[in-house]
């Protein structure tokens, strides 16, 4: 018997993951089968167990990579001298998205935000998903937060900033935009780029320069 490569083992496991992907995003998580799965990437369910035990593991393993995208930049970031300012690294997070998740939902919307905010929605009342979304959230919090640290060490942030705040706004903002984007489909990065620059421009009453 022929052994099967590495190569096709891959690209199966990228059919079902982007298909998956598919099917959560258009009707949630929770209103999707397995069955709808197995139809949206047209495999046995013998060829997609073979990959995955049920939902859970196909999400967790979707959220995952999408994760794991975002530190990667983040920790690329953290590398450079001086790092990417937050109105430049934040869109670049959703542009990167936008490659990783490229597809399109029937309603023309981008299926990475929708595919987010059901996630998250799901996280509500799945314990078992929350498990596997924790420990993903704190690798990319402490990614930030070392691209903080190193706006501190480029003279960039004043020493007395709390870091790890700043990393959970900076991931805060993220969300909620993507959290725009999946409900009303009619902002881009470029609104994102422009809203964080508004926001740092921003003085206390009475100050100067």
């Amino acid at each position: 018997m022929a052994r099967v490569s590495q190569e096709h083992l891959d690209a199966r496991r990228r059919q079902i993951l982007d298909g998956a992907a598919l099917c959560f995003a258009r009707n949630g998580f929770h209103a999707t089968s397995m069955q709808d799965v197995l139809k949206e990437v047209d495999l046995s369910a013998g060829a997609v167990y073979r990959y995955f035990s049920g939902k859970e593991e196909l999400i967790g393993a979707i959220v995952n990579e999408v994760l794991g995208t975002v530190r990667e930049i983040y920790e690329d970031a953290a590398r450079q001298s001086p790092p990417p300012l937050p109105d430049e690294l934040m869109p670049r997070v959703m542009t990167r998205m936008k490659e990783l998740r490229p597809g399109v939902l029937e309603d023309g919307q981008w299926m990475f935000p929708r595919l987010m905010l059901q996630v998250w929605t799901e996280t509500l009342r799945n314990p078992e998903l929350a498990a596997v979304l924790r420990p993903s959230f704190e690798v990319v919090r402490a990614s930030w937060l070392k691209v903080a640290e190193r706006y501190q060490e480029e003279g960039l942030l004043p020493d007395d900033v709390d870091t790890d705040a700043m990393a959970r706004v900076m991931i805060a903002v993220v969300q909620g935009f993507a959290t725009q984007m999946a409900l009303f489909g009619t902002v881009s990065e470029d609104t994102l780029s422009a809203g964080v620059r508004a926001l740092s421009s921003v003085r206390r009453p009475g100050s100067r320069g």
